[in-house]
């Protein structure tokens, strides 16, 4: 198998295609981080495409807790957090929780009886420090598990009646059906209306950003370079891919739609 398989340089992209992208839904760890941090190059790349009336809506796996003071400090236009478990609206507006739950107590009792049952197969794997802040899902730090070791805990929740996922950073025990796509088609369909699917751009390095990748839904998708470390792993690939890695490959994205909007005018 070709490890770049479907995958097309971002520079084969073509401008007119950019030119029309109005708003970018993206993860954030691996994706605009560049080592775990926030780069000056990075915050840039946001306010110019702020000004540019290019909207960014970030779509992670972090808390919350976390999320919550996140998007209301940088320029973006809301953020979607714990994989399309709940959305924060822009501003500091009550968050809406995308996962129907009845009764969230209960919902937690549930997932820590799960995350007891894998430590008992797994015995090294550690909650996140950030779990305690989240809602809908619960995580785990994905630490040094190797790959057979991860598809065997994605089966011990699919048969306990739980999805899972991971990414760079995190492994999420959550509830089926819950992942960035259903919650950003949801964010979408109620909150940003406008928008049209050629108008977006969705963007990620992980498999818990498989999903966005999902061309019947998000025909114009990117991959920071770092993706090709699990591209063998994915049943969705991104449409396109960058030549820089994490953060360094959204401000590659970033400029080629900012340049194709110039050569459009």
């Amino acid at each position: 198998m070709s490890r770049h398989l479907s995958l097309s340089a971002l520079s084969e992209i073509s401008s007119i295609c950019l030119s029309k992208i109005r708003l970018i839904a993206t993860d954030m760890d691996g994706t605009l981080t560049r080592r775990g941090k926030f780069t000056p190059a990075l915050l840039q790349a946001l306010e110019d495409l702020a000004a540019a009336d290019i909207k960014v809506l970030i779509v992670t796996g972090r808390s919350a807790g976390w999320v919550s003071g996140l998007s209301s400090l940088m320029p973006v236009a809301g953020a979607i957090a714990e994989n399309g478990g709940l959305y924060f609206p822009p501003g500091n507006q009550k968050p809406v929780v995308l996962t129907l739950i009845p009764d969230l107590a209960q919902h937690r009792q549930h997932l820590a009886m799960t995350f007891e049952n894998l430590q008992t197969k797994f015995p090294q794997i550690q909650e996140s420090t950030d779990n305690c802040f989240r809602i809908t899902d619960w995580t785990f730090d994905v630490a040094d598990l190797r790959e057979d070791e991860l598809q065997t805990l994605d089966n011990l929740c699919q048969q306990m009646g739980w999805g899972f996922t991971y990414s760079n950073v995190q492994c999420h025990i959550k509830p089926q059906g819950q992942d960035k796509a259903v919650g950003l088609l949801q964010v979408l369909r109620e909150y940003l209306p406008q928008y049209s699917s050629e108008q977006i751009v969705t963007v990620g390095d992980s498999p818990n950003d498989e999903s966005l990748f999902d061309r019947r839904y998000f025909p114009v998708s990117v991959g920071v370079a770092n993706v090709l470390e699990y591209v063998n792993q994915l049943k969705y690939h991104p449409a396109y891919i960058t030549t820089a890695a994490e953060g360094e490959g959204f401000c590659e994205l970033s400029s080629y739609i900012l340049k194709s909007l110039h050569i459009s005018s």
